[in-house]
């Protein structure tokens, strides 16, 4: 029996209960066991963590980029640390039930993503100076700046990437950030909040809330409506993403929305089968399915169909999902709820009662156990199709020509990531970019973002918007006129 951890809000560089002691348990969603207790914000947190957030901004947004980048910096070292890292094991095992090799392969790229962050902010401050266009002898002074105060709300599936691409890009740039968890990691979440407090952060310019699940309906709007608060940033469900930019859009407050995946892998017959179905098969089943860059539709000429088919099969039927504390062959994790179980078991349902064939899986479910599924013959009008499954699922269908292959990957309304596979690189230069997706990986998975730009969708199902320096900054204009010039709007 495991003894339950609390987690506190960290609200003005104090770790604190909820205003009102409210709490919310925790679960293991494997074994169901509560694992923790974590603070429940109350809106009075909520207002306070806008409060301290705002107050700070006034000097962080002057201080110095080097000041900034030297705190971020002390967090990618604490990050490789022994304390940090059983942090991470730990709080894994409890809140994800992810195999460990998963929750440290997932952290292991945070500190080079930090680091990476830091280079790239050097651009911050740097002032591009030109004539005006309007008025002669005129000097227009450009330059990127803070925003203000930012509404960062990271998922559970990457606890510590996910919140620190939510948090980091904001900060060093000058903003405030308040980081909302997931109900269901909010110790691993926590990391990131007791890392940079560890690094020296200045209290106020990031305060880390919690939340009951009932409570968020009406805390967020709330969060999102108050005056200081210039931008939101949300990972997570089509179905929530929608809801929060409706809110924003009552404020005409802008957002980056990192939503669903139904990501492509288009297979050319020229293509190498072997390299091709190990990379699909590791994008599809990574974590169970449950990442949004996650290889879901396998688009396979006719020519290599057969072989790919029977690869893939092959590699899925060697994996095995289940609790890998108890089990250490175990390499693909439970779903992160029952009723996600439930849901994943009943869209592969569906498509078999549609005419779609298992060819791997038998839509046995134990708990949040659901074992890796690859169907085909799915149909284009199939839920399984249009819907994002999040779970371990992959459909292989077979084309013909290019153009129908084509047509075939972007018939979807997501749009975050996709892979293309041939020999011929420049077959690969001309098909790359009628592939409608943020990222087209040639001869690689799904699962690939460059640290630099980022992950992002063209709209739609997958969102829109980037985790970098442009999309945390306002570019402001400063004209300098000179000595005695008339307007050329008014004639004197």
């Amino acid at each position: 029996m495991t003894t339950p951890t609390f987690t506190p809000l960290f609200l003005d560089g104090q770790r604190v209960p909820s205003s009102t002691n409210a709490t919310f348990d925790v679960l293991n969603p494997f074994s169901k066991e509560i694992v923790g207790r974590s603070a429940a914000a109350s809106a009075e947190d909520c207002r306070m963590a806008v409060e301290s957030a705002a107050v700070a901004f006034k000097t962080w947004e002057i201080t110095s980029l080097k000041e900034r980048q030297d705190v971020v910096a002390r967090v990618a070292d604490l990050l490789e640390s022994e304390k940090y890292q059983t942090m991470l094991l730990e709080r894994g095992r409890a809140e994800t039930a992810a195999p460990d090799a998963l929750t440290l392969g997932m952290a292991s790229g945070a500190p080079a993503f930090l680091r990476t962050n830091v280079v790239h902010a050097g651009v911050l401050g740097k002032e591009e100076t030109y004539p005006s266009d309007r008025i002669p002898g005129a000097r227009v002074s450009e330059q990127r700046r803070a925003m203000g105060v930012i509404l960062a709300i990271s998922p559970w599936n990457s606890p510590l990437y996910l919140s620190l691409r939510a948090i980091v890009a904001p900060i060093l740039c000058g903003n405030t950030v308040i980081l909302k968890s997931s109900e269901y990691t909010p110790a691993c979440q926590a990391i990131v909040a007791e890392a940079f407090h560890d690094a020296g952060l200045p209290p106020g310019v990031l305060n880390y809330i919690t939340m009951a699940r009932e409570d968020a309906p009406k805390l967020i709007p709330e969060l999102i409506a108050h005056p200081a608060v210039k931008k939101i940033n949300f990972t997570g469900s089509e179905r929530v993403g929608r809801l929060l930019a409706a809110e924003a859009g009552k404020h005409l407050k802008p957002c980056v929305l990192e939503l669903g995946g139904k990501s492509p892998a288009l297979v050319l017959d020229d293509s190498d089968v072997s390299a091709a179905a190990s990379a699909i098969v590791m994008g599809a089943f990574l974590h169970g399915g449950q990442v949004c860059m996650s290889t879901c539709r396998v688009i396979a000429q006719r020519g290599i169909y057969p072989a790919l088919l029977q690869r893939i099969s092959e590699l899925t039927k060697a994996l095995k999902a289940g609790n890998p504390v108890t089990d250490p062959t175990v390499n693909v994790s439970v779903l992160f709820t029952e009723e996600s179980a439930k849901n994943v078991v009943a869209i592969l349902q569906e498509a078999k009662d549609a005419g779609a064939e298992l060819v791997v899986g038998d839509l046995a479910r134990q708990g949040s156990v659901v074992q890796p599924h690859v169907v085909t013959g799915v149909k284009r009008d199939m839920g399984i199709w249009t819907r994002e499954t999040f779970g371990p699922e992959l459909i292989v269908n077979v084309f013909d020509t290019v153009e129908e292959g084509l047509e075939m990957a972007n018939d979807s309304d997501y749009s975050l990531s996709s892979s293309l596979w041939t020999r011929d690189e420049e077959r690969a230069r001309m098909l790359a970019l009628r592939i409608r997706a943020g990222y087209v990986n040639v001869n690689g998975s799904t699962i690939h973002a460059e640290m630099k730009n980022g992950l992002g969708g063209l709209g739609g199902s997958s969102g829109y918007g980037r985790f970098t320096i442009d999309d945390f900054t306002d570019k402001r204009l400063v004209v300098y006129h000179p000595e005695g010039a008339k307007s050329y709007l008014w004639k004197e």
